[in-house]
């Protein structure tokens, strides 16, 4: 009887383990939490919010909350970018369209005019969105 004895070095000679498929996977989990991850809403700082001390405290609001802003000129802004009356309109419009009724929170400057916050609310209103709250502070921090 003749038995063959190899090295282990023979076996593994031609062995090779193709990262390329591993590394397109990592990436492809960092683009998915990058896109996925709830950060921090970046508001304008440069919104002073009115006192509401008697006022409800808002402690979770809804994942799908739109977030308007209106500053003291009269501005609105959508994610930190500014609209015009008729793009807000049209956003608010496709997004009712998609998902359906959502919540829709106005953080208008202190100094804003009335007359610039209800701009939005009749957007709103008009596209058939009824849940409008409005963003105010309970406590200033000093």
């Amino acid at each position: 009887m003749i038995r063959y004895k190899k090295k282990v070095s023979e076996y593994s000679a031609g062995c090779e383990i193709d990262m390329t498929p591993m590394i397109d996977v990592v990436f492809q989990l960092i683009i998915f939490f990058i896109v996925t991850i709830n950060m921090e809403q970046n508001y304008k700082k440069e919104i002073v919010l009115e006192d509401a001390k008697n006022a409800p405290v808002i402690k979770n609001p809804h994942p799908m909350t739109l977030v308007i802003e209106v500053d003291k000129r009269g501005w609105i802004s959508l994610h930190g970018a500014q609209v015009t009356t008729t793009q807000l309109r049209a956003l608010v419009q496709r997004r009712y369209n998609s998902v359906g009724e959502f919540p829709v929170l106005i953080r208008g400057d202190r100094d804003a005019r009335h007359k610039d916050i209800r701009k939005v609310m009749d957007i709103c209103s008009g596209v058939g969105l009824w849940k409008i709250n409005f963003a105010a502070v309970k406590e200033r921090k000093t």
